[in-house]
């Protein structure tokens, strides 16, 4: 099987040749990852490890904003943002919360900073994604700009205060939805109209867990958000292109409402949050929808040996590949402080999975 055979079969909920890979890692790690293996870039390195699945951003900015002289940007919703070094990586930190003082309904309505679709190019859509034909290819836009609603709310509004509406102004919350949905329905629309059917899968992620459980009731996100999640998705289902939804943390309570609104893949899978069993959940909903991810990144890969990495390795395959339907990967990005012995055995351990044996 070629790569996106591979990862088709398995979307279908059958067994392919081997478990489909998927990579998920920090720059820094990358590019130690490339220099290790004496290989020349990071194409080289995902053919290395097997991985079956290309990520695309689809478009390109038109005319984006220079930074300041202090080394700071606003992004497309008038966000401030600067990066900064933590431990061996960096990030691009918020400085500036524009919405953060707004009290009404009509100051949301008003905020000059709503971008236009128009500020993209979507013409390379096609382009981009046929440089990788063979594989699985997936497009969300770049980091910052992935289809969401809660997550860029909180840029815009600060999380503590974004959390403190939920709970006493919802009204604010839903004029601030309207907007992004509105924006993020027609620029997808837009990439998926340019991308002539190559495009195999859409990425979108919005973090509505944390450690412990939710970040909000059920009936929260039932009523504020899964309105537009149920739209986004029906979006790219009527180009054919399957739904793959990013969230961290405990939301193993979501998951029927996911499978309602036809999410095909749910990404992350962190092991080590509350309620995250992933036998159990396989089992009750692994007829219903694929799932990516699962390694945990917080313990076992930066701190385990590579005899855990492997076994750990091996038992997720185990509980949740049979019968098709899962993308091996880390529950989220591999940071820069994991040993890269540990991100060898992962992917060694991972290619060598056959089903049958």
């Amino acid at each position: 099987m070629n790569p996106r055979q591979r990862a088709f079969t398995a979307l279908s909920m059958k067994e392919p040749d081997r478990v489909p890979l998927d990579y998920w890692a920090d720059d820094t790690i990358t590019q130690n990852l490339i220099s290790r293996l004496g290989l020349k870039s990071k194409e080289a390195l995902l053919k290395e490890f097997g991985i079956d699945f290309r990520y695309i951003e689809g478009t390109v900015l038109i005319n984006g904003k220079q930074p300041d002289k202090d080394g700071s940007w606003e992004d497309i919703w008038g966000v401030k943002r600067k990066k900064i070094k933590s431990g061996k990586s960096y990030y691009e930190n918020v400085t500036e919360y524009p919405l953060a003082k707004a009290s009404t309904v009509k100051e949301i309505e008003d905020y000059k900073g709503w971008p236009s679709a128009d500020i993209y190019d979507y013409s390379r859509v096609e382009q981009m994604a046929s440089v990788h034909e063979g594989y699985c290819v997936i497009c969300g836009g770049d980091r910052l700009n992935r289809t969401a609603q809660l997550k860029p709310a909180m840029y815009l509004r600060g999380i503590e205060q974004i959390l403190f509406d939920l709970a006493t102004d919802e009204k604010l919350v839903c004029a601030i939805n309207e907007r992004l949905v509105h924006f993020f329905l027609e620029y997808n629309r837009r990439i998926f109209e340019n991308s002539n059917k190559k495009i195999d899968i859409f990425f979108m992620g919005d973090d509505f867990g944390t450690q412990m459980g939710l970040m909000m009731s059920i009936g929260m996100w039932r009523r504020l958000f899964k309105p537009g999640f149920r739209r986004f998705i029906e979006l790219a289902h009527k180009f054919d292109i399957k739904v793959m939804h990013h969230s961290c943390g405990a939301v193993s309570e979501l998951i029927p409402d996911f499978i309602d609104c036809g999410l095909d893949i749910l990404q992350s899978l962190q092991p080590t949050a509350a309620g995250m069993d992933l036998a159990r959940i396989k089992k009750e909903y692994g007829r219903h929808i694929c799932f990516q991810g699962g390694v945990d990144i917080t313990r076992t890969m930066p701190f385990g040996s590579v005899r855990e990495v492997k076994s750990e390795v091996k038992k997720l395959i185990d509980t949740m590949s049979p019968g098709g339907g899962y993308i091996l990967c880390t529950s989220h990005n591999i940071q820069a402080d994991t040993p890269e012995e540990n991100v060898l055995a992962m992917y060694e351990e991972g290619m060598s999975h056959r089903y049958g044996h």
